[in-house]
């Protein structure tokens, strides 16, 4: 069978919601060429372990490729995918240049051509990432790893957000703590709140076929089979107390958020987000002021950002 393959080319800071634009629209799978996932690729002295092309990605900017079953393809999904690609601008997002290419392929050239961008990743000290074909031995005896079949773009772990992401529970796991992960895509960061000893862990996404794709990686991480996954809206009617809600979201959705992780949240207990492009950093940190939180630590990646907050032990 062939496949209609639909290519995007998009600014950095879309790719996220175009990839979930094209799942929707009924892609198989979404494979995403992102000329910052080669610049930000961690160096932390352990050696890099990931390797890459320059040639094989962009200047700037990203490239989402969507494949369609010829069997359900129709020329009404392209026009419902500009549109919605066109209305992300209205909510602040860059989309430019916006460049789309439809294309015919064999089933043969894509169905593992997409492998050779994905290897053993090394996050931190404690978190590295293996796509579930490798073999890979730890370095040291507290190593932590994760494995991940990124066979559908919701979350590898190479994009700078989720490695901030990884990057904020590493400094704020102590041990046992309840944590709400919203937004989860991959499952990736609930599987290593698991890894680096939490509790209980709830995951939550509105997409079903991100819920399916989390559960699926799931089950690949045998300490983090008893993960709670579920779709829902945001933490809409979740009574969970939890010590953390980490969130890798846009900041367009972290902005609704805010009000119900501050419900949900323990006090002196930590949201943690990312998603954030640069631009909207000072938007996301005046709401969370105004909501009472205290602002803990900043960190960034280029142009991402994620923020550690906290609730104050005793509320004003």
């Amino acid at each position: 069978m062939n496949w209609i393959e639909v290519s995007v080319q998009i600014a950095t800071e879309s790719v996220d919601a175009v990839s979930n634009i094209l799942i929707e629209a009924g892609s198989e799978g979404v494979s995403i060429e992102d000329s910052q996932d080669f610049f930000n690729v961690p160096d932390d002295g352990f050696g890099q372990i990931w390797e890459l092309d320059r040639a094989d990605f962009l200047e700037e900017g990203a490239l989402v490729k969507a494949y369609f079953s010829e069997m359900i393809f129709s020329p009404e999904i392209i026009s419902s995918v500009k549109e919605q690609i066109i209305e992300l601008k209205s909510k602040g997002l860059s989309i430019e240049p916006n460049i789309m290419i439809v294309t015919e392929v064999a089933e043969t050239n894509w169905a593992t051509a997409w492998k050779k961008y994905y290897h053993s990743l090394k996050i931190t000290r404690f978190l590295t990432i293996v796509p579930n074909w490798e073999e890979y031995e730890p370095q040291h005896p507290d190593e932590c790893i994760i494995k991940l079949d990124p066979g559908l773009a919701f979350g590898t772990g190479t994009h700078p957000t989720t490695i901030l992401s990884l990057q904020s529970l590493e400094n704020c796991i102590r041990g046992d703590e309840t944590i709400l992960d919203v937004g989860t895509g991959s499952g990736v960061l609930s599987i290593a709140a698991k890894a680096l000893g939490a509790g209980k862990v709830f995951a939550y996404d509105l997409d079903e076929v991100a819920v399916k794709s989390a559960y699926d990686n799931i089950m690949l991480n045998d300490y983090a089979v008893d993960v709670q996954i579920a779709a829902n809206n945001l933490l809409k009617d979740v009574e969970i107390k939890a010590d953390i809600v980490v969130a890798n979201i846009l900041a367009e959705i972290i902005s609704p958020l805010i009000p119900q992780a501050w419900s949900v949240l323990k006090p002196g207990g930590l949201f943690l987000t990312s998603g954030i492009i640069d631009t909207k950093k000072e938007t996301i940190l005046l709401q969370l002021k105004e909501q009472n939180f205290e602002i803990i630590q900043l960190l960034q990646m280029k142009d991402w950002v994620a923020i550690i907050a906290k609730k104050p032990l005793e509320e004003e």
